[in-house]
């Protein structure tokens, strides 16, 4: 199979049968759902573009994720929120594990990295008052 790259979009030219695309949007769709899924993970970071695509109603899937596709490698880079008491390189190696299978199984693409960024510390809701005494 050959791989080309236009528009944004991964082309694999298949046995005759036609093209697939994967978008690279797809990608880090796919990263992006990977991450979340592992213990510890509070939320994905995404800055003022996933706020303002949230509070319109429209779930971002692709928040928190930077990706470099190539013809047949990619990159990733992750911003994370973590949950507070979890093992941070314990987390940050489950996501890239996860993270670069899910890519790996769903696209083809060899994986090359994923660089995960700790953004923030998730302290659960938040049922205390300043003082510290429980509402």
């Amino acid at each position: 199979m050959e791989k080309e790259r236009t528009d944004n979009q991964l082309i694999i030219q298949g046995n005759g049968q036609g093209s697939i695309r994967i978008s690279e949007d797809v990608v880090k769709i796919i990263a992006g759902l990977a991450a979340s899924e592992v213990p510890g993970v509070a939320a994905m970071s995404g800055g003022i573009a996933g706020g303002i695509a949230e509070k319109l109603g429209r779930k971002n899937l692709s928040k928190g994720v930077k990706a470099d596709v190539g013809e047949k490698e990619a990159a990733i880079d992750i911003f994370v929120i973590l949950d507070y008491g979890t093992q941070i390189q314990k987390v940050a190696s489950e996501i890239q594990t996860g993270v670069k299978n899910a890519i790996e199984n769903m696209t083809g693409l060899k994986v090359l990295e994923v660089n995960v960024n700790v953004q923030d510390v998730s302290f659960g809701t938040e049922n205390k008052e300043e003082d510290g005494r429980v509402k």
